[in-house]
């Protein structure tokens, strides 16, 4: 059986209903994948026609990384917004503009073998990239590259619900892959 050439992690979901600020919630997301050194692009943004209840939006993101000449990780964000509605609060005597709705965000990790296609030319090359995968490279990429992959998606909802106020302050594997953040 051949190696994959895309492996993915586990489907994080996250979902909150209430009080939030989405611009700031917009904004620190985007900046923590720049800060990572991931290529971030919006690739499709929906947003459909307010209800009574409030608008709907759709929101999708890709994260791009380069880790060597064979790995890359791609992280894949999608959005959901229901019954979106703007509400004025004053916090600490400032006005601000917060948004009320229920939100629900899917965050999903891919490692991509081989995203260059340099063994794609003959069925040889293909057979030596599969001899590479399987046998010289197996702990490598299972234990190194998909573990680091999945501890920072894991990293990264940790972030979401820590702006969110979902949860205490730090999580179990900070630590883990080296950063203090």
């Amino acid at each position: 059986m051949a190696w994959p050439s895309s492996v993915p992690t586990r489907k994080f979901v996250l979902r909150y209903r209430g009080l939030f600020d989405f611009d700031g919630l917009y904004n620190m997301m985007a900046e923590y994948l720049k800060a990572n050194r991931y290529w971030f692009h919006e690739y499709k943004y929906k947003h459909k026609v307010p209800s009574p209840l409030g608008a709907e939006d759709e929101i999708f993101w890709r994260g791009e990384k380069k880790v060597s000449d064979y790995v890359q990780y791609q992280i894949f964000l999608d959005f959901h917004l229901w019954e979106m509605t703007e509400v004025e609060v004053v916090q600490k005597g400032v006005k601000k503009t917060l948004t009320n709705a229920r939100l629900q965000i899917n965050l999903q990790g891919f490692m991509d073998i081989d995203f260059e296609k340099r063994f794609e030319q003959s069925t040889f090359a293909q057979a030596l990239k599969d001899f590479f995968n399987k046998y010289i490279l197996k702990r490598e990429l299972e234990s190194i590259y998909w573990d680091t992959l999945h501890y920072r998606c894991q990293k990264f909802l940790n972030v979401i619900k820590e702006y969110l106020d979902m949860q205490a302050k730090g999580y179990e594997y900070r630590g883990y892959l080296g950063d203090n953040i």
